[in-house]
């Protein structure tokens, strides 16, 4: 591995260039992966593109796992240190890495470094594991394992907010109802009484101890969302962190403690400092208050550097600002044990947690919607962090967005085979025959959790990721390193799912191995396109190495 390294003074700027368009001799095309989790998620990476772009975890783009990771199928990997004040810019032709002392980085000290390294094996599988090794680091444990077996029920999507004490009830009753399991039920926005207060509003939840209760009796665990803001109404408590100085400052005075997130106002909020040990204890002294009421455990969310104020004043070491942020919110969240779930990171792949991937839209494209799902999860593996919690299943419905029937069943598809599962939508509110696809895919998930868990395991001792791109299996196979739309569950099962409206089939590739068919006997010498393989709506286009037993 090489080590490039340099001081800089304040004013200098300096990039290095990665010819991404290069091709090694024999001219055999050279694929991108790693960067940036972006909205418009494409896989390979180098077909992104980014202009001056500031390389820390934010909201903007759905940037919210950002390693400075990248790796190729030559089997040549790059690294930038976290301490670098990182931009890039993306063309057809160059990834351009720069170093220079300008927001959102801190910008008060006279020197800086630009220090990265390269790392070269064989081959891109090689290149990646040696990576995880020398600089991305494995994960200590494993999540929580009903959180894989059985499905996540949300509120958020089939009810927004507000909420209250009988809808989450109701909902309750109606998954038993309807013969699902569940790992846990998600109270999500809005249960506090006002935001920031992290205290049930006692008028829409009027015993709290009793709701937990009953939903225990109905053989539910019980989560709650939660979020690193506070309102500047959500009195007394905004007094509170404000007189305590439990608030991100920004050196901009024009600023202050001003930010503004999903449910406030411009300038009507502010983001507490997680790199504020007496802040972090504050949080989390009432954050176990509500576990003293029956909560089970948490879904954080937010958590980029970009909720907070601009060039905030905090504590920690000045050459990780602001992503330093990020990495304590996630640290604090993790010591709540492993039935949680976050939605960023930053150099956090030891955690033993479920990442979230960021909101999907409720539509088919790449755009945010059903395509960009497999690119989102092979980017989150292959940035180290493997224990992926899909978002919800048929997206968030914001805006205008339709939820049709089709969507939904080829969304739930697509998560099968992935390390877990979240409804929120219910499979009833579409019609019976959804119900009954919907329990079969669960039921398919549920039988293959062990492999999942025992894949899980095997990230911890050696970070093979969870869900490999399909090159795994060969890193020289030109068309398993573009395949965009398949994935695998560790190295036995391949997913093809169909992602594109109104399509009854679909091209599959195999790699190299000897397959059977998940929906038939038959045996298939990898290698190989099946061209036009029949996938009516019901059917999930799904191979197992004929080697595979389950253990």
């Amino acid at each position: 591995m090489i080590s490039v390294s340099r001081t800089l003074r304040r004013g200098q700027i300096i990039s290095d260039i990665v010819h991404t368009d290069e091709q090694p001799q024999g001219g055999r095309p050279v694929q991108w992966y790693g960067g940036p989790e972006q909205m418009d998620q494409f896989y390979p990476v180098q077909r992104l593109r980014f202009e001056d772009y500031a390389y820390i975890p934010k909201e903007l783009h759905s940037s919210a796992i950002v390693e400075r990771y990248w790796v190729n199928s030559a089997g040549v990997f790059f690294y930038v240190e976290k301490e670098v004040p990182l931009f890039i810019d993306q063309d057809e032709e160059t990834l351009r890495l720069t170093a220079k002392k300008e927001l959102p980085y801190y910008t008060y000290d006279d020197t800086f470094v630009f220090n990265y390294r390269i790392g070269v094996a064989k081959n891109v599988k090689e290149a990646h594991l040696k990576a995880v090794d020398k600089v991305l680091n494995k994960p200590v444990d494993i999540p929580d394992a009903r959180m894989v077996r059985h499905p996540i029920w949300s509120t958020w999507v089939r009810y927004k907010k507000p909420i209250s004490q009988q809808t989450v009830l109701d909902y309750a009753k109606e998954i038993n109802d309807y013969g699902f399991k569940n790992a846990q039920l998600d109270i999500d926005d809005y249960w506090e009484n006002c935001y920031g207060s992290l205290i049930f509003n006692p008028i829409t939840f009027p015993n709290v101890t009793e709701l937990t209760e009953q939903l225990k009796e109905m053989g539910f665990r019980v989560t709650l969302w939660v979020h690193p803001f506070i309102n500047k109404n959500c009195q007394p408590w905004y007094t509170e962190a404000m007189t305590k100085g439990f608030l991100v400052k920004s050196h901009n005075e024009s600023i202050g403690y001003n930010t503004k997130w999903w449910n406030s106002d411009e300038n009507e909020a502010s983001y507490i400092n997680f790199n504020n040990p007496a802040a972090v204890d504050w949080f989390r002294q009432r954050l176990a208050e509500l576990r003293d009421q029956g909560i089970d455990s948490f879904k954080f969310d937010a958590g980029e550097t970009s909720w907070a104020p601009a060039d905030p004043d905090v504590e920690g070491p000045k050459a990780l600002l602001p992503a330093s942020m990020t990495t304590s919110f996630v640290r604090m969240c993790a010591e709540f044990g492993p039935m949680i779930e976050v939605r960023t990171g930053w150099a956090t792949q030891d955690l033993p947690v479920f990442v979230r991937m960021l909101d999907f839209d409720t539509r088919w494209g790449k755009n945010n919607g059903l395509q960009s799902l497999i690119p989102t999860l092979l980017q989150m593996n292959l940035n180290g962090y493997p224990f992926v919690l899909p978002d919800m299943i048929g997206g968030n419905m914001y805006g205008n967005d339709i939820l049709t029937k089709e969507l939904f069943i080829r969304w739930l598809q697509a998560n099968t085979f992935m390390p877990s599962m979240q409804f929120s939508k219910a499979p009833w509110d579409i019609d019976l025959e959804t119900v009954s696809i919907a329990k079969r895919f669960t039921l398919l998930h549920e039988e293959f959790s062990d492999y999942i868990l025992q894949r899980m395991r095997l990230t911890v001792a050696e970070g093979i990721p969870v869900n490999p791109p399909i090159w795994w299996l060969d890193p020289e196979d030109e068309e398993a390193l573009k395949c965009d739309d398949e994935y695998l569950l560790g190295e036995d099962i391949l997913v093809a799912p169909v992602l594109t409206e109104f399509a009854n089939k679909r091209d599959v590739y195999l790699p190299k191995g000897t397959w059977r068919d998940g929906n038939s006997t038959q045996v298939y010498e990898g290698g190989r396109w099946l061209r036009d393989y029949p996938a009516p709506m019901d059917a999930l286009p799904y191979f197992v190495k004929t080697t595979f037993q389950m253990r």
